[in-house]
């Protein structure tokens, strides 16, 4: 059953919060009330009603799959709990980022990506939430142009992103990654940077952005992952890329927002005060308007924790809320469906109250469907097992 009456809840709209009801119809909304409860419908106790999150990047999967390095568990059981997870912090919406590089070592290999992206494609419908593949594919791998016609077939890849693998380039310093390798492999500094610097030197004449901005230019989303420098930027905008996602500097968010790129940033990094590994601030960019969006990066629950914490320290609701749900839409191109409380659109709807800068949620809706529901009893029975319906993808 998809049909819903949610009243005496805190509204949140792309530009406003009321207190109301809102009502749907075979999964999708069709009146928002003001000022009016109704007894016979589902009572949320006054607490936020905002769209489903939509994350573009998280690395979770992961975590599910190696919790130890040296301690796989089979993709069935890992995105089982994963899904459940998402479902549980609000997020209706998942684009699960996979490396396809050969750059990597053995758990992110080409053939492991592969075969992970295959079997999230066959599975997809049958979880609680929307799943999407989100591609980081290296351009300094050869390896990668044999695979890219196959993963145009994949129905559920949708966003596709440039993710440079020359050491000492982006992300890390090369002094952070001869301290990761000196620990991860137990050699000494000396033949770590020895390491790197060779295979620097191997990979900074490999380029392969064209062909892969022509494999998915169509109809898939590209961005640039982990801008430093506005030479990673411009390159990016060159190869069609309309997403800076991750910019680790002011200088390449800024130039992302001049040249009318979104930008996307974590939210455990906005939560935390800052970047676990140094790089920019949310914060700082936040204060300058350069972030449109927040995404999960590696921990589901900051998504509705920063919401919280901005809402908290004076930030507009709407604007905070619309960081993880319209803009993402907006920047997916599925805001004429989801990403918002609007008459017309399909019910991706979370309930939640805010305990201690954290988001404990109660109720989950995914086109209507009930997917996750805690801390009340709900007037409309649960449903056991629901298949979740697609968006439309754009084409």
């Amino acid at each position: 059953m998809n049909n819903h009456l949610l009243t005496n809840a805190r509204i949140v709209t792309p530009s406003q919060n009321f207190w109301g009801s809102v009502n749907i119809e075979k999964g999708i909304i069709t009146d928002i009330v003001k000022d009016k409860f109704y007894p016979e419908g589902t009572d949320l106790q006054g607490q936020w009603l905002i769209p489903g999150c939509i994350d573009i990047h998280t690395d979770y999967l992961e975590k599910e799959l190696f919790p130890r390095p040296s301690a796989p568990f089979p993709l069935p059981f890992a995105l089982h709990f994963m899904d459940a997870r998402a479902a549980a912090c609000g997020l209706t919406t998942v684009f699960t980022a996979l490396s396809f590089s050969d750059n990597e070592g053995k758990n992110r290999s080409l053939t492991n990506a592969m075969d992970l992206a295959r079997e999230i494609d066959e599975t997809r419908h049958s979880l609680l939430v929307r799943h999407f593949l989100h591609a980081r594919i290296d351009p300094n791998s050869d390896g990668i142009l044999a695979y890219l016609d196959e993963m145009r077939t994949f129905e559920s890849l949708y966003l596709v992103v440039y993710n440079d693998q020359i050491p000492g380039q982006r992300q890390f310093t090369l002094e952070q990654q001869v301290e990761l390798r000196v620990k991860g492999m137990g050699i000494t500094p000396d033949e770590a940077l020895t390491l790197l610097l060779n295979k620097a030197e191997a990979l900074k004449n490999i380029n392969n952005r064209k062909q892969i901005q022509e494999a998915f230019k169509d109809k898939y989303i590209i961005g640039s992952h982990d801008d430093t420098t506005i030479a990673h930027v411009e390159e990016g905008k060159f190869y069609g890329a309309t997403l800076s996602e991750m910019p680790t500097t002011l200088e390449a968010a800024r130039r992302a927002k001049e040249l009318g790129l979104w930008v996307c940033l974590g939210a455990p990094n906005y939560y935390r005060g800052g970047s676990h590994c140094g790089n920019l601030s949310s914060l700082d960019a936040l204060d300058e308007g350069l972030v449109d969006i927040l995404c999960s990066d590696y921990h589901f629950p900051t998504m509705l924790g920063s919401i919280v914490k901005m809402i908290e320290t004076g930030t507009n609701p709407s604007e905070a809320v619309n960081l993880v749900t319209l803009n993402p839409a907006k920047m997916l191109c599925f805001d004429h469906e989801i990403g918002s409380i609007e008459i017309g659109k399909k019910a991706d709807l979370v309930a939640f109250v805010s305990k201690k800068s954290f988001a404990s949620v109660s109720l989950v809706l995914v086109d209507g469907l009930v997917k996750y529901s805690s801390n009340y009893t709900p007037i409309i029975p649960l449903i056991a097992e629901d298949k979740t319906i697609n968006i439309t993808e754009n084409n």
